[in-house]
């Protein structure tokens, strides 16, 4: 396009010019009111410019002034029409501030290098399939009928700060399964009213979702989802916390920042807020997961699942326990770092199958904290979690908490037992601890034994043959019925009567504490 063409109104050819010599079209009045996108009336004539214009500059513009890069930039301008795209090679970098689109925007299968457009009002965004070798920011617009960027390459970041999506036909406020990223999503404070849907994404950085707010669409109160991050790859950190406030209050940036630093004591903080179910299942996250000053509002059939994740670290400390359940089964984990507040009530934590290699509570969580964390996430018994458990407490040298919890995985077997075997179990808990607590069959024997000596001392009993009267020594003999493998000298007697039973009786405790002895010394020798 070496000339203007002729039928172009004034301000289509104003724009002509500004993309020649890469200069900023703006035609906003510098009141904030009229120049809102969103809020304001009909801007007129004079702030129009025809989607047919804007697809001819980007597809095939006019050559730059010399010495200049020839570049779309315009700001407070109203486009009418349809923008289609759609399949087209965009020469031009392309920056829109405050701009207003009539209709949706078709983008897909198109290829461009920069794509910014912040505070922008845009129907809905079409860009399956779209290419860029630079951004994409979508930062601080609103698109009341959802984005589609389903299989799209991102040269380097995508913006969504502070943006608004509505939800399509199907529910979906952003469809974006299968995109690839190079390096970084963030979506801090992003608002959404429909599902948020990366399925299979590929992201090479980080994915930022602080203070994100994630409803389901309007007239949906039961949809499943309102983010789907399944079979995502993260190559950084995935973050599903709280914003400080402070980072974007009366802040004109779309970047955020402090990634990595700990939100300062008392400052306010907006947090990530789920209305509905959030799936994260066989998700990978090469540098950690972190889900932090979250809120999950989940109602019937809804969950934040966790299935087979990994993660080198999962960071799980809400300060408000998910309503619904959360499932961990089978991910594996590097470091867990949580607080006994963050878990939702019992019976609604699924830890079938989950792994990982050590525990960095967020503040205190007793070994009983953790036992009872177990304990309210199985609705029936299952030694796995127990022992998981207890290994992680070994690997950071607190075997004494280690053995509490395997003590407590006996107690929660006993009670899944048929009444026999809790019996037993119960006398083996009272005697030894299930051999967990081996210190208690000493004192027990030395009890049994002083009383049987206490009670043969006053009752001897008649020599076995009447021709033959060993010496007698209560002790020794009261030993020997506890102990009948060991031979004493005191087998030449004859109990009768109440003698009898308490030499039954000796007998019986020494094989029992024997046995829970053996017991004990097995685990011992095990887990050595």
């Amino acid at each position: 396009m070496e000339q203007v063409p002729d039928d172009w109104t004034p301000v289509e050819k104003g724009l002509w010019e500004a993309v020649r010599h890469g200069t900023v079209y703006d035609l906003r009045s510098g009141d904030d009111a009229l120049d809102d996108p969103m809020h304001a009336g009909e801007w007129g004539p004079g702030r129009t410019v025809r989607a047919e214009v804007v697809a001819a500059l980007l597809l095939d513009g006019p050559p730059p002034v010399s010495g200049r890069v020839a570049s779309l930039r315009m700001s407070g301008v109203h486009v009418s029409g349809s923008l289609v795209l759609a399949g087209g090679a965009i020469q031009h970098y392309v920056e829109l501030y405050d701009c207003r689109f009539e209709h949706k925007i078709l983008l897909s299968e198109a290829h461009a290098g920069t794509l910014r457009l912040i505070r922008c009002l845009i129907p809905r965004l079409e860009a399956s399939r779209l290419v860029t070798e630079g951004d994409l920011h979508l930062a601080r617009c609103v698109v009341p009928g959802g984005v589609r960027l389903t299989d799209a390459k991102i040269g380097t970041d995508l913006m969504l700060n502070q943006a608004k999506f509505g939800g399509d036909r199907h529910g979906r406020a952003f469809a974006a399964d299968g995109l690839s990223v190079n390096q970084d999503v963030e979506a801090e404070r992003m608002e959404s009213d429909g599902e948020v849907s990366l399925r299979t994404a590929r992201i090479g950085g980080r994915l930022s979702l602080r203070g994100a707010q994630l409803r389901g669409a309007p007239g949906s109160p039961n949809a499943r989802n309102v983010l789907n991050l399944a079979r995502i790859n993260v190559g950084h950190t995935l973050y599903l916390s709280g914003s400080a406030d402070a980072s974007w209050m009366d802040s004109r940036t779309v970047y955020g920042y402090g990634y990595g630093e700990p939100t300062p004591p008392g400052s306010p903080v907006t947090p990530f807020r789920a209305y509905g179910g959030v799936r994260l299942a066989d998700g990978r996250f090469e540098n950690a997961c972190l889900i932090t000053d979250a809120e999950f509002h989940l109602g019937p059939g809804q969950e934040l699942s966790m299935r087979r994740i990994q993660a080198p670290e999962l960071r799980f400390s809400c300060r408000k326990a998910p309503t619904g359940h959360v499932s961990l089964s089978r991910a594996r984990i590097g470091n867990l770092v949580d607080r006994p507040g963050a878990w939702p009530e019992a019976g609604q934590v699924g830890l079938n199958g989950f792994t990982y290699e050590s525990l960095r509570p967020d503040g205190h969580f007793s070994v009983q904290e953790r036992i009872e964390w177990l304990e309210k996430s199985l609705s029936e018994y299952q030694p796995e979690p127990y022992e998981q458990l207890a290994a992680a407490l070994r690997r950071d040298g607190s075997d004494e908490d280690a053995r509490e919890v395997l003590h407590a995985k006996q107690r929660r077997r006993r009670r899944s037992l048929p009444l026999p075997g809790r019996l037993w179990g119960l006398v083996q808990d009272f005697a030894v601890g299930y051999g967990y607590r081996p210190g208690r069959a000493a004192w027990w024997l030395m009890l049994a034994w002083a009383l049987g000596s206490l009670y043969f001392s006053r009752h001897e009993p008649a020599p076995l043959k009447a021709d033959e009267k060993p010496h007698w020594n209560a002790v020794l003999y009261a030993l020997s019925q506890l102990l009948p493998i060991v031979d004493l000298g005191q087998q030449g007697w004859n109990p009768a009567g109440l003698s009898q039973w308490v030499a039954a009786g000796l007998v019986i405790v020494g094989w029992i504490l024997a046995t829970t002895v053996a017991a004990g010394a097995t685990r011992m020798l095990q887990r050595g």
